[in-house]
């Protein structure tokens, strides 16, 4: 990083301190009275959208360009890129004996069938890969695996048991019967498609490589973090979402409604097992967190969320990562017979998994459209996820 960033960095960390300074200044004038608590909300409000883009200021900054380190291609390789943007442009895909065998290498093959469905190369492939960790929260946070099936076997066993005595005194061994258990996980179709007008595409060389590998990077993470969250399961065609009761991980309700207190947080800590709270994350929606950073430990007077100027690293709770994911319900009135699941706590890597198949097709309509002048690109990717250890996460509950 050179001296340029590195200073516009620290400028932006030494604001971000001011503007965490002055909140907390103005909460205290509103505990005091002197302010209205209308006024500190909006304040508040303002404050919370510039911390944003100091972190995401900061974020970029710090981060390479994804083409800053680009490693000389491989025989073939950029053929074959500039051909698969052809064949977008125009249906046709054409390779030449280094493409084809750079192609053949890698695996990717074109499928042979009348629809026009090809395989994105590895390269914008690669690209939307990088774009997903940025955008959505849970992939970083939770545990992933390729596969090359439509689903995968979740195998486990009940635990034994002992006891204490001396046999040749009359003890008796506990005995305990071991129960296998399985499940299975299964990988749902994400599917998104765009319409472009052919003169658009005969036109626009340049911008072909960020309309197909960002705009469907972009829909595509927000439609996962979605489904990683409040997914309805397999019965559904949805990933398994960690905050639904299906999911089948342990409650804690809050002591009031519409509101969070210091006990309700940790009440939350500890609802999970030691094992887990040590790698614990809260993940919540930006509305709780705002309500949660003027929280106060009233023995001490200290602020229980403590905010973070490193790029890459999230603010904390109690000494606990904090990540906002708005996925996540904040307070409203629930309906008749529902609960609002209003933050989880826990160790995301043990408790969600995700499970990516290898690849991603996009299918050129060519006739669909024709008598509109446009041409259509369907993007189609398979993802799954479930909760595969439900102890190593709590949820806590709006009564």
């Amino acid at each position: 990083m050179d001296n340029e960033i590195v200073k516009k960095v620290e400028e932006l960390q030494a604001e971000f301190k001011k503007l965490l300074t002055d909140e907390r200044a103005a909460n205290e004038k509103k505990i005091e009275g002197k302010v209205p608590a209308s006024d500190f909300t909006e304040f508040s409000k303002k404050i919370e959208a510039r911390m944003v883009e100091i972190n995401t200021e900061i974020a970029k900054l710090k981060t390479p360009s994804v083409h800053g380190d680009a490693k000389p291609e491989l025989d073939g390789k950029a053929e074959y890129k500039k051909n698969f943007f052809s064949f977008l442009r125009t249906g046709v895909m054409q390779m030449g004996d280094k493409a084809r065998d750079y192609f053949n290498l890698e695996r990717k093959a074109l499928v042979e069938d009348v629809t026009g469905q090809i395989l994105v190369p590895e390269e914008v492939d690669a690209e939307i890969y990088r774009t997903l960790p940025q955008i959505n929260v849970m992939r970083p946070l939770c545990s992933s695996r390729t596969v090359n099936r439509d689903r995968i076997r979740l195998r486990g066993i009940t635990e034994t048991q002992v006891g204490w005595g001396k046999l040749e005194l009359g003890g008796v061994p506990v005995e305990t019967t071991l129960v296998p258990l399985e499940t299975w996980q299964y990988v749902e179709d994400l599917e998104g498609l765009t319409r472009l007008g052919k003169d658009e595409l005969a036109d626009s060389d340049v911008s072909l490589e960020p309309i197909v590998a960002d705009s469907f990077a972009r829909a595509m993470a927000e439609a996962e973090e979605d489904a990683f969250v409040n997914g309805l399961g397999h019965a559904s065609q949805q990933p398994l979402g960690f905050n639904v009761a299906a999911a089948g991980v342990p409650t804690h309700a809050l002591a009031g409604a519409n509101a969070i207190v210091m006990n309700d947080i940790m009440d939350l800590i500890y609802t999970v097992p030691a094992q887990y709270r040590r790698n614990g994350t809260f993940v919540m929606n930006s509305q709780i967190e705002l309500a949660l950073r003027i929280l106060l430990d009233v023995p001490t007077g200290r602020y229980l969320w403590e905010p973070s100027i490193q790029a890459g690293k999230p603010n904390t709770l109690m000494g606990y990562g904090v990540v906002a994911c708005d996925s996540m319900p904040t307070f409203t009135l629930p309906a008749p017979g529902t609960t609002m699941r209003v933050v989880a706590f826990g160790d995301f890597k043990s408790a969600y998994r995700i499970i990516d198949r290898v690849g991603m097709t996009i299918q050129r309509l060519n006739e669909l459209y024709a008598t509109s002048g446009l041409v259509g690109f369907l993007a189609s990717r398979r993802v799954g996820g479930s909760v595969i250890m439900p102890n190593a996460l709590a949820i806590l509950i709006e009564p």
